[in-house]
């Protein structure tokens, strides 16, 4: 079978723990072991006067290294994530990461390369394929695929994993060597799955676009998510995905799709469709707006029955009324990384950031003002502190050129099973899904759309802080039964939705959607209209956050619930 062209076959397997090491241990011991079967290879000492600490040790029995072992290594905490060896004491009880396996007992892996000060990242990435071919020449491992800048997605089994940072079957002192200079890390390519008329309201986005004339002209955004179907009549008056400053800029991402290992080509049309409707309701939300014609509306939402059961009824729009993104004017750019069944892995979504990287010649010319990520994964407590996964250090280099990265905090804070803690307690702290760990993105967690101060943070908003004590969310905006775009998966099922013989040629299609998915979306169009009448913030990103922070309202919350406050739009205008 073609490894990652589908998610078919796949099962999801709790690891299993062998050895693992941490920084601690390397403090406590004064040089880590990295254990791999009957193999040990040292790190350099920690510098003199480092604290020593007892929080990790070095199972007992692991060998030495002599004059005549292996070579020292390059300094690391870690080479091989224990996540990916089946090593499952290395995830507390109750974890629901998952690491995504075929028929042969291959996962999905990351190699993250060491690329050191002075060398060219991708000459270290030749090097690297070079050196995994000599590794596993005549054998059935897939190739490997260079993501990103220096990254490279594989799919290997745990003994491969361990013949690989061993440098060969039969390795040698050089090829040792090799190996531990080539590979930084091996993570799991972790799988990461996807989490309006009143609502502009409570952000007082339509008092600022009165206000300020703030529609989001000029700026463009990229929306990573399922795709944005160009088909929608939402997108057609504004121009959102065909005008000049974007309609070259479209890529699909999915692990289907040829463009996921060379993304700079490609046809465009290709990330304009949406078969899972995602990407096109949290694109709605941003940008574009209604047809005019209310004949051609149709807007469903969940109307309780006499049994108060949820049953989808149709509305109209009160007189007087529009439905629009927040910035409905902007210029939309499809990133497709999510697939027909809202899932991807990360190593696709590091793919599209690098391609926003390219686009706008990182930082030098900035085409793509800002990103919206509606998507996460749960972060193991064991895979470092939270915010340095190879997704969110990425976004982080993004956020550094100039391009705002706006990211959902993820749908977990009700309780149950979470980043690795098990509870059955409502209301669980600590619940920031991925990429939303991340230190210079805008994370965005839920409130009721239009009555916030009354009913307070959605309750399975994900909460903070970080699992490295960081606040999260930033902010909080509504996510509640939020009315948007609706195409694909997310009209099937959905009767007064369906065509009839009555239909008029173009129908636009609504229906509500809740989560942090559509939180992050109302900030990213909040974004992209104040940059519209505030250039001199583009490329300021580190600014326009604080200034959104400074200016938030306080609902009475506590921190780690609603960050800063609920987005004001009209606020940050007039104080910049």
């Amino acid at each position: 079978m073609q490894y990652l062209a589908s998610y078919a076959g796949y099962t999801t397997a709790r690891p299993k723990m062998e050895y693992w090491t941490t920084r601690a241990q390397i403090a406590a011991d004064g040089a880590d072991f990295i254990r791999v079967r009957s193999r040990a290879f040292a790190v350099a000492s920690p510098p003199r006067g480092l604290p020593r600490c007892s929080l990790g040790r070095r199972r007992s029995g692991a060998p030495a290294v002599t004059a005549g072992g292996p070579p020292r290594a390059p300094r690391r905490t870690s080479i091989v994530s224990p996540l990916v060896l089946d090593q499952t004491d290395a995830v507390p009880r109750g974890a629901s990461q998952v690491v995504l396996k075929d028929e042969d007992d291959r996962r999905a892996v990351l190699v993250e390369l060491r690329v050191d000060p002075g060398n060219e990242a991708q000459q270290i990435r030749l090097d690297f394929l070079d050196f995994f071919h000599d590794v596993f020449t005549g054998t059935a491992v897939p190739v490997a695929v260079p993501v990103a800048r220096h990254y490279v997605r594989c799919a290997l089994t745990p003994n491969e994993i361990r013949q690989l940072v061993s440098g060969g079957a039969s390795p040698t002192a050089a090829s040792a060597q090799r190996a531990l200079h080539l590979i930084y890390h091996i993570w799991a390519d972790f799988v990461m799955t996807a989490h309006l008329d009143r609502s502009l309201t409570t952000i007082k986005a339509d008092a600022a676009a009165r206000t300020f004339n703030c529609g989001g002209s000029g700026i463009v955004w990229a929306v990573l998510d399922s795709g944005i179907d160009a088909t929608h009549p939402h997108f057609a008056a504004h121009d959102n995905l065909t005008a000049d400053a974007c309609c070259q800029l479209h890529r699909d991402f999915t692990l289907a799709s040829p463009q996921a290992t060379a993304p700079a080509p490609g046809d465009p049309k290709a990330a304009l469709t949406d078969a899972y409707g995602h990407g096109t309701h949290v694109a709605g939300i941003i940008a574009g707006a209604a047809p005019a014609d209310p004949q051609t509306l149709r807007i469903a939402y969940n109307a309780p029955t006499a049994q108060d059961l949820p049953q989808w009824a149709l509305r109209t729009l009160p007189r007087g009324t529009t439905l629009s993104g927040v910035a409905r004017e902007a210029n939309l750019v499809s990133l497709k990384v999510l697939d027909d069944n809202g899932n991807t892995l990360s190593s696709s979504v590091l793919n599209a950031i690098d391609y926003v990287l390219s686009v706008n010649s990182g930082g030098r010319g900035l085409q793509i003002h800002g990103v919206n990520l509606s998507f996460g994964c749960p972060w193991p407590p064991t895979e470092y502190a939270a915010g340095q996964s190879p997704v969110c250090r990425e976004l982080d280099l993004l956020v550094g050129t100039g391009v705002v990265a706006v990211v959902s905090a993820g749908n977990a804070g009700a309780g149950g099973t979470t980043t690795g803690v098990s509870s059955d307690v409502y209301g669980q702290l600590s619940t920031i899904t991925d990429p939303g760990n991340a230190a210079t993105a805008l994370t965005v967690g839920s409130v009721h759309r239009y009555r916030p101060h009354t009913y307070g943070i959605t309750f399975n908003s994900s909460k903070g802080p970080t699992l490295d004590g960081r606040r999260k969310p930033d902010l909080v905006a509504p996510g509640e039964r939020i009315t948007s775009a609706a195409t694909g998966l997310l009209v099937s099922g959905v009767g007064p939705l369906q065509s009839s013989p009555d239909d008029p040629p173009q129908v636009a299609r609504y229906r509500e959607d809740s989560g942090t998915s559509m939180s992050a979306a109302h900030l990213s169009g909040v974004i992209a209209a104040f940059l519209s009448v505030r250039n001199e913030y583009i490329g300021q990103p580190q600014l326009i956050k604080q200034l959104l922070i400074d200016t938030a309202t306080d609902l009475g919350r506590h921190e780690f619930y609603q960050g800063a406050g609920l987005v004001d739009l009209m606020r940050a205008l007039s104080s910049s």
